[in-house]
């Protein structure tokens, strides 16, 4: 649960400290976003890998998988059809995008790294969504050496809003290592590939585009249609069928064009050949698919029966609750820089073992004020107001949280801002004080923007119902609120 805390002060004179707190971090589940392939003879490690290997390696055994042969390659005919058909039809119907601008010989480092911000961008986000910040990202940071010298809070507020914010960190944690060892950017996959962040599929692209390096790539829409080029049914996520997709995509890289081949091979799979409704009747290589000649002799076995589809895991469920006021000041407390949504602001935040009452919620969070902020009602601050806001589910890749929304409205005794700065431990948590408008620049993560507009709502419809509006409390007309949101977390597999 999200608590919302608005505190008055009487004479508010600090911006930012940090303050003891015994707060136990939320219990999180990393997101991966890994892209496999086995050029450079390395396997590919994929985040649920490591768990299911036994079991398939077991069930594969036990039968034959359905479909075409993966170690059945293409024909060196069939190799040259897909290579000319695929490349002439990315010339006429290639999209226009930012990241797609030619560059001179002496530009291939700008290349990279716009290549390299793309691909980290578009990694689980819609090209759509990706255009606008990628626009704003070359923006403030044309080359690696301006985004080198960026902080870490400025590349999330610049990231706000994308997701998956691990990203962001390590494409600033790359470019300072790029920067620092002062030989340029890396121009070869087994190269690019040590810097931070940079997985096989990301030096692949990165080396073919800006390069020039006759190397492959794969992601899910190369698998998407190679899977259907060869009418292969096994697990797509499998170590060894995505080893054999990456064999496959390495010999239909074109070597005079491996760049532009990967990327129409990328198109294709994006456009055409989509997971749901492909326009099979417009593909550029239609003739040489297998799956498509399949459902011409046979209409019962449609074309999207491949790739395989995979059960997804189930999320994990927890529970939290935020609040937000408008025209107050908020109290947002950074997230430690590592593990999920790291160096991000939010609202404080309470960890549950599991769901529980309003009354066993808002004792917990007595407590974490008290321990964190040294603000306990009737002794150092007194509570004006406390009501409940509403509640939503905000879903990660893994996890599945349901926020409650609460408003403490509590004004703080003499000397109750001394008594938050007091006792500074050695595990501190740093915390910061902005106005309403300052947020909306910040980097929040999306559920403290949710939780905002659901107290937002609230507030309008109020003025709205009961042609009412707040008024600052009597005798104390500028003081400032200060707003705290605690989260309520409770996870179930």
């Amino acid at each position: 649960m999200i608590l919302l805390f608005r505190v008055r002060l009487i004479n508010p004179t600090f911006e930012r400290s940090t303050v003891a707190t015994k707060r136990q971090n939320p219990k999180t589940t990393p997101s991966f976003h890994c892209k496999a392939s086995s050029f450079e003879s390395k396997t590919m490690s994929h985040s649920s890998a490591p768990r299911m290997r036994k079991c398939r390696q077991t069930k594969k055994e036990e039968e034959e998988p359905l479909g075409g042969d993966m170690e059945d390659l293409f024909s060196e005919k069939e190799t040259e059809n897909i290579r000319l058909s695929l490349l002439g039809w990315y010339d006429e119907n290639q999209r226009d995008l930012p990241w797609r601008k030619t560059r001179s010989e002496t530009e291939k480092e700008r290349r990279a790294y716009e290549v390299w911000v793309s691909e980290i961008m578009l990694q689980q986000t819609r090209v759509q969504t990706v255009m606008e910040y990628y626009k704003r990202w070359m923006h403030k940071w044309p080359t690696i050496y301006d985004l080198a010298h960026a902080s870490l809070e400025e590349v999330n507020e610049m990231w706000a809003g994308l997701g998956y914010y691990r990203r962001a960190r390590f494409l600033l944690e790359g470019a300072k290592m790029v920067v620092a060892e002062k030989e340029g950017f890396p121009n070869k996959a087994s190269s690019l590939m040590k810097v931070k962040g940079i997985g096989e599929y990301t030096a692949g692209a990165i080396a073919s585009i800006a390069f020039n390096e006759v190397v492959p790539v794969v992601d899910g829409n190369v698998i998407r249609v190679l899977a259907r080029l060869k009418t292969i049914s096994a697990n797509p996520k499998d170590r060894l069928t995505v080893k054999n997709f990456w064999k496959l995509a390495a010999q239909l890289v074109d070597p005079s064009r491996p760049g532009d081949f990967n990327q129409s091979l990328m198109e294709l799979g994006a456009t055409l050949c989509s997971v749901s409704k492909p326009s099979c009747s417009s593909c550029p290589i239609s003739s040489q698919c297998r799956a498509y000649s399949l459902f011409l002799e046979n209409g019962s076995i449609p074309v999207t029966e491949y790739p395989t589809k995979v059960v997804k895991a189930k999320p994990k469920l927890d529970f939290c609750c935020e609040n937000n006021r408008s025209g107050g000041r908020f109290v947002l407390v950074k997230r430690p820089e590592e593990g999920l949504l790291a160096g991000l602001w939010e609202f404080p935040s309470v960890i549950l073992d599991k769901e529980a009452s309003v009354a066993a919620r808002r004792k917990a969070i007595n407590l974490y004020l008290k321990e964190a902020f040294h603000l306990e009602p009737k002794e150092t601050c007194t509570v004006v107001s406390r009501k409940e806001l509403g509640e939503f589910v905000h879903i990660f890749t893994h996890i599945r949280r349901k926020i409650y929304v609460e408003l403490l409205v509590v004004q703080l005794a003499e000397g109750g801002t001394i008594d938050m700065f007091k006792d500074e431990a050695k595990d501190t948590m740093t915390w910061k004080c902005v106005d309403s408008d300052v947020l909306s620049t910040m980097g929040l993560t999306s559920a403290v923007r949710k939780c905002r507009c659901i107290q937002w709502l609230k507030h309008t419809s109020k003025i709205y119902l009961s042609h009412q509006i707040e008024q600052p409390f009597p005798g104390n007309e500028e003081s400032h609120d200060l707003l705290l949101t605690i989260v309520y977390q409770v996870e179930s597999v």
